[in-house]
């Protein structure tokens, strides 16, 4: 089925996934988490509420009960599965998707991410199956939580004073808009109301067209900083006072002075494979130890936990905290960078001087190659490199990537649709262009 992903479920409303559908996966999400109560929360995309409505039918006729917290970000329902308790749980969002989409994320016990590998195949079979939704004897009931309270005042211990902070904040007109007034206070807001039809632009933050209005906002209002939020919350990214896109995984260094400069921490952090390697140079002044996985929530939140560690970044803008049971929450990072900020201020540093301190390479960022055969060009890519140079270190779990000294590559297939990504950084952008140029000439044989 279209809608089940690597990490999620989510689609087209209508086709994709519908309430037929909806009303399946509901039925039968006890057989495979065996949870007596589904925690469910919701954006508000113009289909959630009927979506709401066929998942927890489908639910209460397995004779499970609903704990129903209404409107809220994908992090609250996180937090609220691990914090109260709850054997497992389901979001209803498509996070950054078009405003005809719509998904469920579905979460285990201690709001472990229930990814393809982890259940969703077995969901998915059971709602392809000739299997029937026979009503229980006696059928659940729904019943409304209210967390918001709780877990506004859990975010609050990660907020400081920042009034000195000239703040631009944009909330693509999604879910942030629940807390980010009571959490950052005095800024200067836009797409800050609640609306489905997301009328401003897509709630996609790493889109350039997306962070337009932001970057205008802090030139225009000579901002320190300005956060820009997707549709559900769970991700951000961040401008600087210039109106540059500063690129996520950069920032999964910058929280090094909060967890082990201000906090003195000691442990691991998490980067996903795509990661600058500005992150573990920089990070060694504070004696951290940086760990590599593969791309995607379901498998950070993972291994963040296996390991234990203190927190981990993605390129994607997803931030993940040990303190947030091991999950990604935008609020939460957003808070820690104002912190972090607004002393680097107090002592005369930008925030485009603090990233120049972090990273002297140049980035490709991720250029998509549509193809089909895509592992055929994977394996060229790599031959290609290695037949030139021996790396000096090399990863294989998330398509490939190749270190060396002055340079590093990373082609990976995307989980989720007919494309190719490829990333690479060099210590000068003649060497980085001269590599796309190389990439791009065996790929497009492929084409």
């Amino acid at each position: 089925m279209k809608a089940f992903k690597a990490y999620d479920i989510r689609g087209e409303w209508g086709s994709d996934l519908n309430e037929a559908i909806a009303y399946r996966i509901g039925y039968f999400l006890h057989e495979v988490l065996d949870a007596p109560v589904f925690l469910v929360g919701r954006d508000m995309r113009l289909s959630s509420d009927t979506l709401f409505q066929a998942l927890t039918q489908g639910i209460t006729d397995s004779g499970c009960d609903v704990d129903d917290i209404g409107l809220s970000t994908t992090p609250m329902v996180y937090w609220a599965t691990a914090k109260y308790g709850y054997q497992a749980s389901v979001m209803i969002t498509a996070s950054h998707n078009p405003k005809n989409h719509n998904g469920l994320k579905i979460s285990a016990a201690n709001a472990l991410p229930v990814g393809y590998d982890k259940g969703l195949h077995r969901i998915e079979a059971l709602v392809k199956s000739d299997k029937t939704c026979k009503p229980a004897t006696i059928k659940g009931i729904v019943h409304h939580k209210e967390v918001k309270a709780a877990y506004l005042d859990f975010q609050r211990n990660y907020c400081s004073d920042t009034s000195a902070l000239n703040i631009a904040v944009d909330c693509s007109n999604g879910m942030s808009s629940l807390f980010v007034h009571d959490l950052i206070g005095k800024a200067h807001y836009i797409n800050d109301s609640l609306d489905g039809n997301f009328p401003n632009h897509e709630p996609n933050p790493l889109e350039a067209i997306s962070q337009q209005q932001i970057k205008d906002l802090v030139t225009a209002r000579h901002c320190d900083i300005g956060l820009l939020f997707d549709g559900d919350a769970d991700r951000i990214t961040f401008i600087d006072e210039n109106g540059q896109f500063i690129s996520p995984d950069l920032m999964i260094a910058f929280f090094g002075h909060y967890f082990f400069g201000r906090k003195n921490e000691k442990g691991i952090v998490l980067q996903d494979i795509r990661s600058s390697k500005a992150i573990v140079e920089y990070l060694t002044r504070f004696h951290a130890e940086v760990a590599t996985w593969k791309v995607g929530r379901a498998f950070a939140a993972l291994k963040l936990r296996e390991l234990d560690g203190v927190y981990g970044g993605e390129l994607a803008g997803h931030y993940y905290f040990r303190d947030f049971y091991y999950s990604d929450s935008a609020l939460m990072a957003a808070s820690i960078v104002l912190q972090l900020l607004n002393e680097f201020k107090r002592n005369g540093m930008t925030m485009s001087q603090i990233i120049k301190t972090i990273s002297p390479y140049s980035n490709s960022g991720e250029i998509n190659f549509r193809i089909e055969k895509k592992q055929d060009a994977m394996e060229a890519v790599r031959n290609h490199f290695m037949r030139r140079q021996k790396p000096v270190s090399s990863m294989d779990f998330d398509g490939y990537r190749l270190d060396y000294n002055d340079f590093w590559i990373n082609i990976r297939p995307s989980n989720t649709e007919p494309y190719l990504r490829f990333i690479a950084e060099a210590k000068s952008k003649k060497q980085l262009d001269d590599i796309i140029h190389e990439v791009t000439m065996i790929v497009e044989k492929f084409c």
